[in-house]
């Protein structure tokens, strides 16, 4: 399953001690702003970083109370379960792969994906330039491959170019061997690793794995279908929050970056600057011009589901209609 765990351990000792206290506070306006608004819980799968910009923006600028709704977001980490919170109750909207929708479904888990964020997959591998691959197929030719074997991307490069000619590591989520190994390619997030590895004074070259033509759709909102069943009008004032909130934070970012960069003191205010201008493609792309920020196309859904049966990560894919909801239905009257 996609989780932010490809780079948990990047900043996880500063992060213990700095926004585990900030996890459990409520990280909305006070009392007197909520009064006769809705409550609601967002849960990330990870910690605030530019990929949620969007939410923050939307409750910065009060996009979510103009919609009646006084919305906490909880900040996440490696391992924290966003599907069982939602599909349990623990939260009404929550961060998740696309595969783990899928798996989520097959095993009975009650959601269903209404927004995504990355049109592309922000994945990839890396290795340093000095090395002089051109493509993959390069990287797998030799040296040390750093990745996490249980993630679905890494299966299906394994299928696509397999790995008897590198030497497969554990991926330990930071990029000390990368700046000293020539012969070293890591897996990596385009707005993480490679800001990293630059700082460190190597440059990295870059292979997304969507560009290899695995590209599942990243960052999705989710929500419970009883929730959508029973209450159509929560999940469309959510969204059209969402979409305002997205669209002001890829128009300027620093008023939320600033926000989150409290939060996360990890990263620097130049971090954020940096990952957001790498992000922007992925999230504003020729799909998202003509139906909208955060759309999905259900044949790219059919797709995935296919992959992961053709990986072996499922045996049969779920009905697509369990998981998928038109476009037209979610932005509603």
């Amino acid at each position: 399953m996609k989780t932010r765990s490809s780079h948990a351990a990047l900043f996880a000792c500063l992060l213990v001690a700095c926004l585990l206290p900030a996890c459990k506070k409520r990280e909305s306006p006070g009392a007197g702003d909520t009064v006769g608004l809705r409550p609601v819980k967002l849960a990330l799968n990870w910690v605030p970083e530019n990929e949620f910009g969007g939410y923050y923006e939307a409750r910065e600028k009060g996009y979510f109370r103009a919609e009646g709704l006084d919305t906490t977001i909880q900040a996440g980490g490696a391992g924290v379960p966003v599907v069982q919170m939602v599909a349990s109750g623990q939260a009404d909207f929550g961060i998740a792969g696309a595969d783990e929708v899928i798996l989520a479904r097959l095993r009975g888990a009650d959601v269903v994906p209404i927004w995504a964020t990355f049109q592309t997959a922000p994945t990839a591998i890396m290795t340093p330039a000095a090395r002089g691959a051109n493509t993959l197929a390069d990287v797998f030719s030799g040296g040390t491959l750093a990745v996490e074997p249980g993630l679905v991307y890494v299966a299906f490069l394994k299928k696509k170019y397999g790995f008897d000619k590198v030497k497969v590591v554990p991926y330990d989520g930071g990029v000390a061997r990368f700046v000293v190994e020539k012969d070293y390619a890591q897996q990596c997030y385009v707005t993480t690793e490679p800001i990293v590895a630059r700082r460190r004074g190597v440059e990295p070259k870059i292979f997304p794995i969507a560009a290899e033509g695995f590209d599942p759709y990243s960052g999705l909102v989710i929500v419970q279908r009883a929730t959508w069943q029973k209450d159509p009008a929560l999940v469309r004032s959510f969204l059209r929050a969402v979409r305002r909130g997205w669209r002001s934070y890829l128009d300027n970012p620093t008023a939320a970056d600033a926000v989150m960069g409290k939060l996360n003191p990890a990263m620097d205010a130049q971090t954020f600057a940096e990952a957001g201008v790498i992000q922007r493609p992925l999230i504003e792309t020729d799909a998202t011009k003509a139906g909208g920020l955060g759309v999905m196309d259900k044949a790219r859904w059919e797709t995935l589901a296919a992959q992961l049966v053709e990986l072996g990560t499922i045996e049969k894919a779920p009905p697509i209609d369990d998981y998928w909801i038109p476009p037209a239905s979610l932005a509603g009257p």
